[in-house]
């Protein structure tokens, strides 16, 4: 996954010394019919409405729901599902990371290899490892 403006400044002021930092406690995935970029916001991404869609919590630790990060990479350490879907929720193109049930800042996004098209009675789920968070120059 890629980061956002939002990401980049938290981790290089941290990391610089300017200000200090306090990761969320938890992220929330979302689903995005919409193309996601750097500068993309909570506000702006365009994520599915209605049919049981919500994002989904998860909890931010290593022991819980991340594996430990090498060479700038790391996965998630467990399967995260979605609701299953009581309406078309669309043709989903990204998959994101926010520090927010709804709105908030998006961190990490990525697009998805093949777009989903997610019809009635429907169950999103992506398998322990699916999704790689990378910092890369």
């Amino acid at each position: 996954m890629s980061i956002t403006y939002v990401s980049a400044n938290k981790i290089l002021d941290y990391n610089l010394g300017a200000t200090a930092y306090t990761p969320p406690s938890s992220y929330w995935l979302g689903l995005s019919t919409g193309v996601i970029t750097v500068d993309t916001t909570g506000t702006t991404v365009t994520e599915p409405s209605g049919g049981a869609y919500a994002r989904v919590e998860v909890i931010n630790t290593k022991a819980t729901s991340f594996n430990v990060a090498a060479t700038g990479a790391l996965t998630n350490k467990i399967a995260i599902e979605f609701a299953e879907s009581s309406a078309s929720w669309g043709t989903i193109t990204y998959v994101f990371l926010a520090d927010a049930e709804t709105t908030g800042n998006i961190y990490f996004f990525e697009a998805l290899p093949v777009a989903k098209t997610v019809q009635d009675d429907t169950t999103v789920l992506f398998d322990i490892d699916a999704l790689t968070f990378s910092m890369s120059n």
